[in-house]
């Protein structure tokens, strides 16, 4: 059962992408146009668009885009596509560690590599399907959130780590997709969402999709999982993922890791909630898994003012890897994959 979410983070209209400035909510919800591939490559690297699946349709549109301006330069075909090959490459570059990207843009790579139209016909085939990735997305994660609503109890209250919601999704979301199924079924669940330092996405984005769909949301410190569950106040922690690995291992937003074996230790179980294009069976573990590093300002700086001395050394990777052996399963748009995650994760892809 779907609860619908009135956010859309970013879609393609009348021959651009319009996409919602993430970096100013809660301060400003406004929606800005991208309108050629380098826009769109910047708009991903400094986080305008974020989220691994968000991304994924922020790239895809980023080629379209790209070929829209090609049209021009170009009069032969195939130098046309051996430019937008390279264009595509370099597109699957603006951030490393979510696979999405890479895959939505290797989609539009055998697009263009199996086209037999001409040029214009080739971009049409290009926007078609850039908006099918968009749609698809939304498709998938309603349809894992009603597997993951499955195993969330009644009344219970999840605990998620960044934002895995709306706005980081074609809009419908992942961790976030589970509770809003859930929430459908039984409007007494609730959600605690970790602030999730350095750029506060549970603070700044979970916590303002939750309640402008009236979900509850209580919002707590990153250091406060523990106290929690120690409570008992826990039921169950249900996050997304920007890469797995073909064992299971998970790379998401740093302090993922820290929640997931806190969860453990409290035999509360962790859910990962993810689309099977976040699935990398090209890399054997999570230690293949290249994890993007971040400016020092996100660390010493919160809201354009410095929280602490301008000497201190500062290392800010963006995300960790929770080793599978700590999840319970993986949330995907065909079912709930369970350990062993070589084997389930290899039986799905054989389905697929």
């Amino acid at each position: 059962m779907a609860f619908e979410s009135k956010i859309r983070p970013i879609t393609w209209e009348n021959g651009k992408s319009k996409m919602l400035d993430q970096t100013v909510i809660p301060y400003e919800y406004k929606y800005v146009e991208i309108t050629s591939g380098d826009e769109m490559f910047n708009a991903i690297r400094n986080m305008i668009v974020r989220g691994a699946p968000a991304i994924g349709i922020g790239g895809a549109q980023g080629i379209v885009l790209y070929a829209q301006e090609g049209a021009n330069k170009f009069s032969n075909v195939a130098d046309f596509k051996s430019w937008l090959l390279e264009k595509a490459d370099y597109m699957a570059t603006s951030r490393p560690t979510a696979v999405n990207l890479m895959w939505a843009c290797d989609e539009q790579k055998k697009v263009i590599n199996n086209s037999v139209s001409d040029i214009q016909g080739l971009i049409k085939e290009l926007t078609d399907k850039a908006i099918d990735i968009e749609l698809d997305d939304i498709n998938r994660c309603k349809a894992m959130g009603d597997y993951g609503a499955e195993v969330v109890p009644k009344g219970a209250r999840i605990l998620t780590h960044c934002n895995a919601g709306a706005l980081a999704t074609g809009g419908y979301g992942t961790a976030l997709g589970v509770v809003r199924s859930a929430f459908a079924k039984d409007n007494t669940v609730q959600v605690f969402a970790d602030e999730t330092r350095p750029r506060q996405q549970g603070a700044r984005l979970t916590t303002f999709e939750l309640a402008m769909d009236g979900i509850p949301v209580t919002l707590i410190t990153d250091g406060m999982c523990s106290y929690f569950m120690k409570k008992g106040m826990i039921d169950m922690v249900v996050v997304g993922a920007d890469r797995i690995a073909a064992n299971g291992d998970t790379a998401n937003k740093i302090g993922t890791y820290t929640v997931a074996i806190a969860a453990k230790y409290h035999n509360i179980p962790f859910y990962v909630a993810a689309p099977l294009s976040t699935i990398d069976i090209s890399i054997a573990t999570g230690d293949e898994i290249p994890i993007e590093e971040r400016a020092r300002e996100e660390v010493t700086h919160i809201n354009g003012k410095i929280i602490c001395s301008d000497k201190v050394n500062v290392i800010n990777p963006g995300f960790d890897v929770t080793p599978h052996d700590l999840i319970a399963g993986i949330i995907t748009e065909k079912g709930i994959l369970r350990p062993d995650y070589n084997k389930s994760i290899a039986e799905v892809f054989n389905r697929s």
